[in-house]
């Protein structure tokens, strides 16, 4: 090693952070290639008694350095926390693992027992992954509380070694007694996609002590938001989710507020850039009406969610006193008649249907009506109204659909007009005097059944008559139509 180049690493070494148990050579800029680069860091590290954490981020080592590096931990035994982000800039790919397993090969020799890992923006692929798998399982992760994993491109292959490890390791936590709860899970940027994140909800649900979950740029759609909000309904203690910039949309989004819905200290929600859509960020509303009491901060910016849409989340957000951040910008749309049809994502086919539905649907009302009497019981046998249909708030969009069948019957007939509007309170009571989550998702579906709410997929819009806009109007006169109710079907129709 040449005179300046050791000149350079112990000027480089006198700079330093050394107390507190920590040993930081954070940012140095330091290329360790073999033994004898890293032989004054080596005694620093051999020399420092009741070492506790290690900071090498912001250096390159090689394969022999991390050899050398390794053997002065393997007598630290009380190494608890271990910074080694961006730690193999210009290392080739297939060198990183052989460093990653000696460096963790002398973690577990030594009997560490780490809190925090942190390997983030190291571009070390599945290969990486297999680097720290033995590691990941071993007691010397069985306290593991925090693990950073941004930017390592891990892929979906790295995704599915991860969570094998970390469920392995709870496992053997478990049999000692004391199972891996780990609080922060941090992998952005790592292409996991549904695959991969379906295996690491798996492992999610299974530690359920998750407080903090980072995993924005994955390219995960609605199938693998659906595994993850699962898994988060089983972590109660969540305080921060980041999945932005994934695909949530409606389906992804409903799920997660059906997760929400069981979560009472969800500090951060960043749904951000994900797609979530108009009917999305209605039922997110609903949650935030019924739940979240200690939320600061919601992103639902870039969303394709309409003015109206973004006006309900705003209303629902006004009562929460600890609230500091609400982001609802980007892509706003004044009306569903702005032109963003052709670039939601999925096929919107009901756009394109015939014109001629619309006269169909007026020309077969009668035979209709009759079928929709004698099902849904609106007639009357002498005083008595037959019992009102059976709806399910499960199924908002059959829900809707049947709610606009009967009102279609509508007439001023006293015993007509007396049997859809008591057929229509019955079944108004039961779809809106549940929980906010039923009732929002429920009014949403109606808003995109009436054409005043761009829906998802093949939805067709029903051929509005008079007679349902007069049961709206009675409806929203009666007890079970809650101001806030009333409010969100306002802020559409104004629109």
């Amino acid at each position: 090693m040449a005179s300046d180049d050791i000149a350079r690493l112990a000027d480089a070494l006198s700079k330093t952070h050394v107390g507190d148990g920590e040993l930081s050579y954070k940012g140095l800029g330091l290329k360790l290639d073999d033994a004898e680069s890293v032989e004054e860091l080596v005694r620093e590290i051999e020399h420092y008694t009741g070492l506790r954490a290690l900071r090498l981020e912001g250096n390159t080592v090689g394969v022999d350095a991390a050899r050398a590096i390794a053997k002065a931990l393997q007598s630290k035994d009380l190494l608890q926390r271990c910074y080694w982000s961006d730690m193999f800039t210009g290392r080739l790919r297939s060198e990183i693992p052989t460093a990653l397993r000696s460096l963790g090969g002398a973690l577990m020799s030594a009997g560490a027992r780490l809190t925090e890992l942190d390997l983030s923006d190291n571009a070390f692929g599945p290969d990486g992954v297999k680097g720290i798998e033995q590691l990941l399982k071993s007691p010397s992760c069985h306290n593991l509380q925090e693990l950073r994993l941004n930017n390592c491109g891990m892929g979906i292959g790295g995704g599915k070694i991860l969570a094998e490890a970390l469920i392995e390791g709870h496992r053997q936590s478990s049999e000692h007694g004391a199972p891996l709860k780990l609080r922060v899970f941090v992998a952005g940027r790592n292409r996991l996609e549904n695959e991969g994140a379906r295996a690491l909800a798996r492992a999610f649900q299974l530690i359920g002590s998750l407080e903090e979950v980072h995993m924005p740029q994955n390219g995960i759609n609605h199938a693998g938001v659906m595994a993850l909000a699962s898994a988060m309904r089983h972590n109660p203690e969540l305080r921060v989710l980041n999945f932005n910039d994934n695909t949530f949309t409606k389906r992804g989004t409903l799920a997660m507020a059906q997760a929400l819905r069981h979560l009472r200290n969800v500090q951060v929600i960043n749904f951000g850039d994900c797609l979530v859509r108009s009917e999305g960020a209605i039922a997110l509303a609903a949650v935030l009406r019924e739940g979240l009491p200690i939320l600061k901060e919601l992103n639902l910016s870039f969303g394709e969610i309409t003015e109206a849409a973004a006006l309900v989340v705003a209303q629902a957000v006004m009562d929460k006193s600890d609230m500091e951040k609400v982001d609802l910008n980007g892509r706003l749309t004044g009306s569903v008649c702005v032109a963003v049809t052709d670039d939601e994502g999925e096929p919107d086919d009901e756009d394109e249907e015939d014109d001629d539905d619309a006269s169909d649907a007026s020309d077969n009302c009668d035979e209709d009506n009759g079928e929709i009497v004698k099902e849904n019981g609106t007639t009357r046998e002498g005083d008595k109204l037959f019992p009102p249909p059976q709806v399910d708030a499960s199924d908002p969009h059959n829900a809707a659909d049947v709610l606009l069948k009967i009102a279609a019957l509508y007439s001023e007939e006293p015993e007509t007009k007396t049997a859809v509007l008591e057929t229509i309170d019955a079944v108004l009571k039961k779809l809106l005097c549940g929980s906010a989550f039923q009732s929002y998702c429920f009014l949403s579906s109606l808003l995109v059944k009436m054409g005043l709410l761009k829906g998802e997929g093949r939805v067709k819009k029903a051929s509005l008559v008079p007679g349902q806009l007069l049961c709206l109007e009675h409806a929203i006169q009666q007890e079970y139509f809650t101001g806030h109710h009333a409010s969100l079907l306002h802020t559409f129709m104004s629109k």
